[in-house]
């Protein structure tokens, strides 16, 4: 697939210069910080150290006085409290957080997942009806239940509380919870918006924790199930989010709690340096697959378990379904991308039913089908006679609200920008399809369509050092808003080593060198770029798009480019 270059204008070059002088860095590393609106010596020093002090007062958020109050009478009067979350990484990182929280106040309290496929997403009448009959009086949800209006109605008929945090895009009118934390609502207060649901969780229990002179330490001990949240629902890793999740990296990597340090041990990642990429790639898949294949229950079991033995049971049930996961999900996609080759009629957009799809893997195979065919998509298939799936976007397209103009034909909807879950009755599929089909074609502009590599700066070779990398690494946690910067390089060629690695050899390993350069070389790999070999192996020179990476081997480290994309001459 081509894909266009957009690379970032440059900042004024006196205010870089300036700056770069001010923090003894070089010019590239300066107007990588202003690119991300830091100009001052003092905005640097509180990129590059981010403060548990900087936090917010978790007060400021709309409904947070009255939480807390509801919590602390719940405790005093030692009622039933049910602590009620999702069944992705959000929502279980959250139930385990509050859960392991409150455990610690009362023994009066319990925690409900709802089953992926015969209660569907967030809050259900069967979890309500669960909490009438264990005479709970207080529900804690985390990660859902901003448009459970009717589900709280009819728990409010039983004498039920609800304490929402939520943190997904609010309906017109609010359920009538006795309080809703939630950033996106537009009387808020908060000053930042883009909490995870996990995030708004531990809000709480901060707000919670100021009142009643519990010691910061006392939650701080929970950031690593935040970060774990805060990395898997991609929100962006800016703000207070930034500072969360730099602390979370630190407790995961040096103190992790029981459940994610036997995560950490299957997933191959022991000694080694935990990042975002990690988090996302190999500990919040095992997390998500005890959802997707049996009951995210499994997930909390292990997150809150505090005896090793315990939970490497637990860690051994929920590998074991990721690997299940692994397998449909590689099928289903394959069944997927041949159905979008016979519907070559519908040009914007993907949207693909078919009952016999696992519906806890339709969200992955979503991405992956934007990674052939790029354009918004929607798998879908049956559940409890309805049609219901997920919807993933790309860059720059407001998913949410193309779907919100296809209303009329669903039965609900709920989701973000980026991410959503839908339901209709199948007998509306095809005019669902259809009517998507035209919104997105009226919507998107054409430029969009064409996947593209954001590139922050020009970057040769020769300017590549140890410093330049330790600096490059303070930039981190990476992710959404404040991503690895991309650099790109002209007329660079291979030193003779370029060969094909691989299980299926689609892979470039490659040593980089640049004419101005000729006898210094960058050890390099290029993922799904093996079509360039031959010509490479000729000689021919060639810009790239590239990151730059620490690689540590058998006790060696080293500095390496990751090749995002190759240009070369026909």
């Amino acid at each position: 697939m081509n894909r266009a270059w957009k690379i970032k204008e440059r900042g004024n070059v006196s205010d870089i210069n300036r700056l770069a002088e001010e923090l003894l860095v070089s010019p590239v590393i300066s107007n990588l910080l202003m690119q991300r609106g830091i100009a001052s010596y003092d905005q640097a020093k509180n990129f590059f150290r981010p403060d548990l002090k900087d936090l917010y007062d978790p007060f400021l958020m709309k409904d947070m006085d009255i939480a807390v109050q509801r919590l602390e009478l719940a405790l005093h009067n030692k009622e039933k409290i049910l602590v009620y979350g999702d069944y992705d990484v959000d929502g279980t990182t959250s139930v385990s957080m509050i859960y392991s929280f409150l455990r610690n106040y009362t023994s009066q309290v319990d925690y409900y997942i709802p089953d992926r496929y015969a209660e569907g997403y967030g809050i259900s009448f069967k979890g309500v009806d669960y909490a009438i009959n264990k005479g709970i009086s207080l529900i804690i949800a985390l990660d859902c239940g901003i448009k459970a209006n009717d589900k709280v109605a009819y728990a409010n008929e039983h004498r039920i509380d609800f304490v929402i945090c939520d943190h997904h895009t609010p309906g017109d009118i609010l359920p009538e919870a006795c309080a809703i934390l939630n950033p996106e609502r537009h009387d808020a207060g908060y000053p930042f918006k883009y909490l995870s649901g996990c995030g708004v969780g531990f809000k709480f229990i901060q707000a919670y924790a100021l009142k009643n002179n519990i010691p910061f330490e006392e939650i701080a001990k929970y950031l690593d199930l935040v970060a774990v949240s805060i990395a898997s629902d991609i929100v962006p890793l800016i703000d207070e989010n930034r500072i969360l999740a730099h602390y979370g990296l630190k407790k995961l990597n040096h103190s992790p709690s029981v459940g994610l340090k036997s995560i950490i041990e299957v997933a191959g990642l022991t000694d080694k340096q935990i990042t975002i990429d990690d988090i996302v790639f190999k500990i919040g898949p095992r997390i998500n697959a005890a959802g997707r294949i049996e009951s995210g229950v499994q997930a909390v079991e292990l997150l809150v378990s505090e005896n090793t033995a315990e939970a490497a049971l637990h860690c051994e049930k929920i590998n074991s379904h990721n690997q299940t996961r692994r397998n449909i999900d590689k099928t289903i996609t394959e069944e997927a991308l041949q159905e979008i080759g016979r519907a070559d009629k519908y040009k914007y957009s993907t949207v693909l039913y078919n009952p016999g799809w696992h519906k806890g893997v339709v969200g992955i195979v979503a991405s992956r089908l934007i990674e052939s065919y790029y354009r918004p998509t929607i798998i879908l298939t049956e559940s409890n006679g309805h049609a219901t799936g997920s919807a993933r976007s790309i860059p720059g397209f407001d998913l949410y609200q193309a779907i919100s103009e296809c209303s009329s034909l669903l039965e609900s909807f709920g989701g973000h920008m980026y991410a959503a879950g839908i339901t209709l009755k199948v007998e509306n599929i095809q005019k669902f399809r259809d009517r998507f089909e035209e919104v997105v074609k009226n919507s998107i502009p054409p430029e969009m369509l064409i996947p593209q590599v954001d590139i922050d700066a020009e970057l040769n070779l020769n300017e590549i050092s140890p410093k330049f990398l330790r600096i490059l690494k303070q930039f981190e946690p990476f992710g959404p808003e404040n991503l690895n910067p991309v650099f790109f390089a002209e007329s660079v060629s291979d030193n003779g080593s370029a060969r094909v690695v691989g299980a299926d050899e689609e892979h470039l390993q490659l040593g980089l060198i640049q004419e101005d350069n000729p006898f210094t070389f960058y050890r390099a790999i290029a993922f799904n770029q093996a079509s360039h070999l031959a010509k490479i192996k000729r000689g021919a020179s060639f810009d790239i798009a590239y990151t730059v990476f620490e690689n540590n081997f058998r006790g060696e480290t080293s500095i390496q480019l990751n090749v995002k994309d190759i240009k070369i001459e026909s």
